[in-house]
């Protein structure tokens, strides 16, 4: 009788057990999300890269988290949640404390205005330039430099997402944030990891423009160099167009190659110097298809460079550029080429300033692309609107540099102050007051051909490691070359260096709005 009755209390208990569970997993299922789409918008990732080594930028892609403003309740878990930011509420103090304290969160999404955008930013009224401008130079430093371990992007304002944020401001002011139970909205990136970029390439542009030779003259020509590097970096790689930095600097270099190939195709006027165009990739990277480019040169051929010139950044400046060396003022090359540039600068009604920096050859660090030169003992400059040299990785086209703070007319009044200087040099008219490149004359700088490519630069990002050898804009500019000078060859390389990178730069993010129901 008793096993009976322990037999039966026993399988009470197994029964009461069982039920526990079911009851539980009915609970579970009760709760059950559904979904409405909401909006899907293009998002762009926070660059990922190694420097030595050491991981930066944003470690991951993939989304599947609740959305949350910055009205966020005090004391909110935020580790499973997406918040949303936009760049006209951004408080830097708040990010950076959440970066350098390692808070756990879902992932950022950044809103930048419409002013950014190349395709709808042009004709946008522009607030506040500067303040914008300052703020995103701040964040972006902020970010390329730091490692963070959840996804961060970053898409542009418009209706839909404006309307989302709108509404998730709204529950969160109320103290009802997104949750797997009080439903909202979910941020969505299905996406693969990102993955290293196996042996990036760079390529260099090189086109020559022949000189005039004597009858019987057995001595080579002497040769001037114009250089601009045309690859960018910055916080998202599909956004880095580099308007300013460095597309005023490719913009100018072909609208000289445009001038010289017009006085050069007429023996009469043709000068006793050879014109040796470069553009350059790495640049960002210590300009590293710069080395590569000029270690590729035989001697002979470095030798006979008289200088070059080195074009950076001058598409943003109201009436002083400044002129970069590394030998001394007092240098007799040196001096020769600065009085030049002064005294057209004076004609044009500009100012041109000096500034010497002495490189260190034990030093990787390259701050300016002239600097490459000066290593391997060739003369060399480099015009620029900056003063000072940026560091390392900054002012190479970031966001903030787009075409809307980019003006056509500076950049057509430096090419007009490089082209006069570097015709009275070959020409022996130093100190002459002619000027060759003349308003509405054959030779006059075409403001609708400057005007083109910089609109064509500034919606092309142009980061090096997701560029292929063949990549459309590549050829673009090679064949634009091609059409001005006699000569022209590519150059493939290895980014070599300290860096490694990581694919996955854009997606489609999918905004979700989740109610929560019992079933």
């Amino acid at each position: 009788m008793m096993a009976a009755s322990k037999k039966s209390g026993g399988h009470r208990e197994m029964l009461e057990s069982m039920y526990s569970v079911l009851a539980l997993v009915f609970i579970l299922v009760a709760f059950v999300e559904l979904c409405d789409a909401a909006a899907a918008v293009d998002v762009y990732r926070l660059i990922q890269y190694d420097m030595s080594g050491s991981p930066f930028g944003s470690r991951f892609a993939s989304l599947n988290h609740h959305a949350a403003s910055l009205h966020f309740p005090p004391g909110a878990d935020l580790s499973r949640t997406v918040l949303i930011i936009p760049l006209r509420e951004l408080n830097i103090t708040f990010v950076r404390d959440y970066i350098n304290q390692k808070k756990l969160l879902g992932g950022l999404l950044f809103l930048l205005p419409e002013v950014f955008s190349f395709e709808n930013g042009r004709n946008k009224q522009i607030y506040e330039t500067e303040k914008i401008k300052e703020l995103l130079a701040e964040l972006e430093k902020l970010l390329i430099n730091a490692n963070i371990p959840y996804p961060v992007y970053f898409a542009f304002e418009n209706d839909e997402i404006d309307t989302v944020l709108a509404d998730i401001k709204k529950n969160d002011e109320i103290g009802q944030p997104a949750t797997a139970t009080t439903g909202g909205y979910k941020l969505v990136i299905p996406t693969p990891e990102p993955k290293k970029v196996a042996s990036p390439t760079i390529t260099n542009i090189q086109g020559w423009l022949s000189g005039l030779k004597a009858d019987g003259e057995a001595n080579q020509l002497p040769t001037i160099a114009i250089v601009a590097s045309y690859d960018t970096f910055g916080a998202a790689p599909a956004l880095s167009v580099g308007s300013d930095s460095n597309g005023s600097g490719i913009v100018a270099l072909l609208e000289i190659a445009r001038l010289f190939s017009l006085l050069y195709s007429n023996p009469k006027t043709r000068g006793r110097y050879n014109l040796l165009f470069g553009l350059t990739s790495g640049g960002p990277y210590n300009y590293n298809g710069t080395q590569k480019w000029l270690r590729s040169f035989d001697q002979r051929l470095r030798e006979s460079i008289d200088y070059a010139i080195c074009l950076n950044s001058i598409g943003s400046w109201d009436n002083e550029l400044w002129i970069h060396v590394s030998k001394p003022p007092e240098n007799a090359y040196i001096k020769q080429i600065f009085d030049g540039f002064s005294n057209v600068a004076e004609e044009l009604d500009l100012k041109v300033g000096l500034k010497h920096k002495k490189i260190n050859i034990s030093n990787p660090r390259v701050a300016w692309e002239h600097e490459q030169f000066s290593r391997l003992r060739v003369t060399a400059a480099t015009l620029s609107e900056l003063s000072v040299a940026p560091e390392l990785l900054e002012s190479t086209g970031g966001l903030f540099d787009s075409r809307q703070f980019v003006n056509e007319t500076a950049i057509i009044r430096g090419v007009k102050l490089v082209a006069e200087s570097l015709v009275r040099h070959i020409y022996g008219h130093q100190g002459k007051n002619v000027q060759i490149f003349a308003d509405d004359s054959s030779l006059a700088v075409n403001p609708a051909y400057v005007q083109s490519w910089l609109d064509l630069l500034s919606r092309t990002p142009r980061v090096a490691p997701f560029l292929s050898k063949n990549d459309p804009f590549v050829m673009a500019l090679k064949k634009e070359l091609a059409d001005h000078t006699d000569e022209v060859n590519v150059q493939h390389e290895i980014l070599e260096g300290i860096f490694t990178f990581y694919d996955a730069t854009s997606a489609r993010l999918n905004i979700y709005q989740v109610f929560t129901v019992f079933a």
